[in-house]
């Protein structure tokens, strides 16, 4: 079989938001290298992750905002390219775009299903699937994304955006009591945490009273430096923490996410799965855009077409919305797309994947791809948006894109209208970043928002 690098049906593609649970419920049961790199976070008992080979490493290594230059390298070089893993395990690593996107659009050819690691994976059974999109294939797939989609289109996302409006502004008063003085305020803190994570309360009908338990347990997933164990507590209690909330919507649907879904699909689907598809929402939809704030404060704080363009505009505004895009493109914080496992011996470029071979997509090496325009390694605030991969492509595309780009939109022009002469408080090679992370991100940003006359 042979796959053609040519996709002709826009904006498909892989689903950051599907990593949630799923991408980490697997971690401990791999024993392979792959998975301790790209599923597992590193156990207390000595796995160092430092110590493995640097060329493994590459897709989630980056200098400040962007890619190591070795990504690149390898991109031009061999699009299509085998990571250099030990233990004889076969991992394809695609860096082309137009690559790219034909592995991520073809759910025939390439599978997401937790049951390619049954009976493979030491310890890993059919009852430890964790549910939801992630490591769903069709036609179970398709079901539950049915069920999600129309609650996460622009005409019902609406309802959101007087809300959104206010926790934006909440979260200003707040820098703005904090930074009196010119004193620094941490805006991962202060802003790029809270305000997707309240956003979420609203969608999924959330007592505003818990957000921190919500933004607990939503941080401690895809960064790879760190304890196992932590990781699956936090994931097995964002599953209680949900299922009670699925149980009162039960009982008394609301105007909410699952309300709507629970009043419109009723009995067709169960408490753990709808709490599966929450838990998608809130990992996905938390964690990544809180990392898009933060970094892209850093992008329009360097650079001063983007601060003017953002300055001067609004949500509804063409250059903010061409900005927010290439700030998507510029960034992609989700490094690499979910793993696909070849169905069959299956072409893919110049390089010829067998079947259940493992395929891992670098999206932030795609998005600098030289067929999206002229210097893709720079951002450009005035750029007109691009195919990019941010999002994914394919069947498992971000279903919670639109409402990331609503926040996004919303954020910025709030931020810097509110305090347009905010600069950063720590040079930004000071800053500390995560050093392998599926979601990459800045562990804090102070910034000083009245600089002194």
């Amino acid at each position: 079989m042979t796959l053609h690098a040519q996709v002709t049906s826009p904006w498909q593609g892989d689903d950051p938001c599907d990593y949630g649970r799923g991408v980490l419920r697997i971690k401990s049961k791999l024993t392979s290298w792959l998975t301790r790199l790209y599923l597992a976070r590193a156990s207390r008992r000595g796995f160092d992750l430092e110590k493995l080979p640097e060329a493994a490493l590459v897709p989630l290594r980056r200098n400040g905002l962007d890619p190591v230059a070795e990504l690149g390298e390898i991109r031009r070089r061999e699009p299509v390219s085998k990571l250099p893993v030990p233990f004889g395990v076969t991992i394809w690593l695609v860096t082309g775009y137009a690559e790219a996107r034909a592995v991520l659009s073809d759910a025939k050819a390439f599978s997401n299903d937790f049951g390619n690691l049954v009976g493979k994976a030491p310890g890993a059974t059919a009852e430890q699937n964790p549910g939801g999109l992630g490591f769903a294939d069709p036609p179970h797939h398709t079901r539950l994304r049915k069920m999600l989609q129309p609650e996460f289109t622009a005409r019902r996302l609406k309802r959101l955006t007087p809300n959104i409006d206010a926790i934006i502004k909440r979260q200003l008063d707040e820098m703005d009591a904090a930074g009196k003085d010119g004193r620094p305020v941490d805006l991962v803190e202060h802003f790029a945490l809270p305000i997707p994570s309240l956003v979420i309360c609203d969608l999924l009908g959330v007592d505003y009273g818990r957000r921190d338990e919500f933004q607990r347990l939503a941080m401690q997933r895809f960064d790879l430096i760190g304890g196992t164990m932590g990781t699956l507590d936090a994931i097995s209690e964002s599953l209680e923490f949900l299922l009670g909330v699925v149980r009162e919507q039960r009982k008394n649907p609301g105007d909410d996410l699952l309300g709507m879904i629970i009043r419109e699909h009723g009995d067709d689907i169960d408490d753990r799965e709808l709490a599966g598809l929450a838990d998608g929402v809130l990992t996905g939809g938390f964690e990544t855009t809180a990392s898009m704030l933060a970094l892209g404060t850093m992008v329009v704080l360097r650079d001063p077409q983007a601060r003017e363009i953002v300055s001067n505009g609004s949500a509804d505004d063409p250059a903010v919305h061409r900005f927010v895009e290439e700030l998507l493109r510029y960034l992609t914080v989700v490094q690499v797309a979910f793993p696909r496992f070849a169905r069959e011996d299956i072409q893919v470029g110049d390089k010829l994947i067998k079947a259940g071979d493992m395929v891992v997509v670098s999206l932030s090496g795609a998005d600098r791809h030289e067929s999206l325009g002229e210097d893709m390694e720079k951002f450009d605030a005035t750029r007109e948006p691009t195919q990019h991969l941010a999002f994914g492509w394919g069947p498992h595309r971000c279903v919670g894109a639109e409402l990331a780009k609503m926040e996004l939109r919303a954020a910025f022009p709030a931020l810097l209208q509110r305090f347009p002469q905010m600069r950063l408080a720590t040079p930004e090679e000071e800053l500390e970043f995560r050093k392998a992370s599926i979601v990459y991100g800045v562990e804090s940003l102070p910034a000083v928002l009245h600089p002194a006359s």
